[in-house]
């Protein structure tokens, strides 16, 4: 087991990239790469003291997910607020019942496609509107709707459901966009850094999901009323996004972050060695871009094909599993009626167990990254957790129509294999998710950040899609 060194790792990887032959191209390069790897004593590296960097990026991770969890975790609070009552004590049957039982597919829907649609958006803005207006703009606008439906809770709408359930879908549609944007965004800006900060936003987005389970299982301990545990949710959510809006305020005032941050072409050739203005860059020549508008695609795929494929079935897999196999699997112990198989299995065995087993292999990659980025053994790896399918269907997943045999007959087995998928998922997907911007120029760093971003969501849609056929198998 090798543990590599972020500037080894950094020097070999954001290299120029060559396209062409022509002895002019060849010399700007060979420039650029070495003004890069050699910089001058003005442009030493700084220290990241008491790692204020590393911290603002796990912080801005824990942010961009922490408000999406709390949305989609709240279910009670959902079926109360669309259940036309305006108390949960009511017992009425609800009056809209396709609502409530659609609700998470009109949900996934609003959250799916304006994913898509804002990546491809985001790509093309990456050069031609600044980071810092993209990230900053798309948290004002995750705050302002997370306040909306803030205030909504202690509104009763049970007069206007339909009114509530429309301004729901279109509150998560812009709050799915948004955060797409900002997420994308944030990522790309780590590919410009060393990759230990790329893994601390990732981690954080782990960090998020396991402080979402935490708080679902202590308000299905505690909390007495819906609204109120919701409310608690919704203002932490809206805590952390003024937080995040602070914290990437602070970044660039930080020696260590505005080192990195600075643009390659204006640091490196400044006083005398500045090209003409009407002189093109060795960077747009080297990558072969005539608008300089727009990344050029074609070479950020070529570069990243196999990482995409790695992170494109990692994601598959694991939707494929998680959560509509795994909310499934039952206690084998229910007919006792205790608390841990009947209230409790579910939540700690599915959503906290597999929040905090993603967020250790994510955190593992601070320190240990292997196999690399050209290794076979990455895509060997993920295609091996294509095993983890059946041995989840042959766990107590209830209700079975086609495959009755259940082989796993303990609740030890779905505990186990929900930490491997948490563990493998969060370990695998991390490395190849930071890889993919230290393959690419520094150049190309944010937009390839952005397409790494397009696999995660690519991988997330097959794997959804396939799951509810995997379900009408079982």
């Amino acid at each position: 087991v090798a543990i590599i060194s972020e500037d080894d790792f950094r020097h070999t990887s954001n290299s120029t990239y060559r396209t062409a032959s022509s002895s002019l191209q060849a010399d700007q390069e060979a420039l650029l790469e070495k003004l890069l790897d050699c910089p001058p004593p003005s442009l030493q590296r700084p220290e990241d003291r008491y790692n204020g960097t590393y911290i603002i990026f796990f912080s801005l991770g824990i942010g961009s997910l922490l408000p999406w969890n709390f949305f989609v975790t709240a279910q009670e609070y959902w079926i109360f607020k669309l259940s036309n009552c305006s108390s949960p004590a009511t017992g009425e049957e609800p009056k809209d019942s396709d609502i409530l039982n659609y609700f998470e597919s009109y949900l996934a829907v609003a959250s799916t496609v304006p994913s898509v649609l804002c990546l491809a958006l985001n790509f093309l803005l990456v050069n031609r509107v600044p980071v810092r207006v993209r990230v900053l703009a798309s948290l004002t606008i995750m705050l302002a709707i997370f306040m909306v439906m803030t205030v909504l809770v202690k509104v009763d709408t049970s007069s206007w459901t339909h009114s509530f359930f429309t301004i729901t879908i279109v509150c998560m549609v812009i709050l799915s966009g948004t955060s797409t944007i900002f997420n994308s965004s944030v990522f790309g800006v780590t590919g410009s850094f060393p990759m230990r900060n790329s893994q601390a936003l990732i981690s954080g987005g782990a960090m998020g999901g396991t402080l979402s389970a935490v708080a679902s299982l202590v308000d299905l301990a505690v909390a007495s009323d819906v609204t109120d545990s919701t409310l608690a949710f919704f203002l932490t959510a809206d805590i952390f996004l003024a937080l995040c809006i602070g914290l990437y305020l602070l970044l660039p005032r930080l020696d260590y972050a505005r080192y990195y941050m600075k643009p390659v072409w204006p640091t490196v050739f400044s006083g005398e060695e500045q090209l003409p203005q009407d002189t093109p860059s060795p960077i747009s020549v080297a990558l072969g871009s005539s608008d300089p508008q727009t990344p050029p695609l074609g070479p950020i795929l070529k570069k990243t094909t196999g990482l995409g494929f790695c992170i494109v079935y990692l994601f598959f897999i694991t939707s494929l599993i998680f959560p509509a196999i795994c909310t499934n699997i039952e206690s084998l112990s229910r007919g006792s009626g205790s608390p841990w198989s009947t209230k409790f299995f579910v939540p700690l065995t599915t959503f906290l167990l597999y929040n905090f087993a993603d967020l250790c292999g994510r955190q593992i990659t601070a320190w240990i990254q292997v196999p690399g980025p050209r290794s076979k053994a990455l895509p060997g790896l993920a295609l091996l957790r294509t095993g983890l399918v059946p041995l989840f269907v042959f766990c107590n997943y209830q209700p079975r129509r086609h495959l009755r045999t259940v082989l796993f007959q303990s609740d030890v087995y779905p505990v186990l294999l929900t930490s491997l998928l948490g563990l493998s998922n969060g370990y695998l997907s991390t490395l190849a998710l930071i890889y993919g911007p230290k393959i690419v120029p520094r150049e190309l760093a944010e937009a390839t950040g952005v397409v790494m971003t397009f696999y995660v969501c690519l991988g997330l849609v097959l794997g959804s899609a396939c799951s509810a056929l995997l379900v009408h198998l079982i």
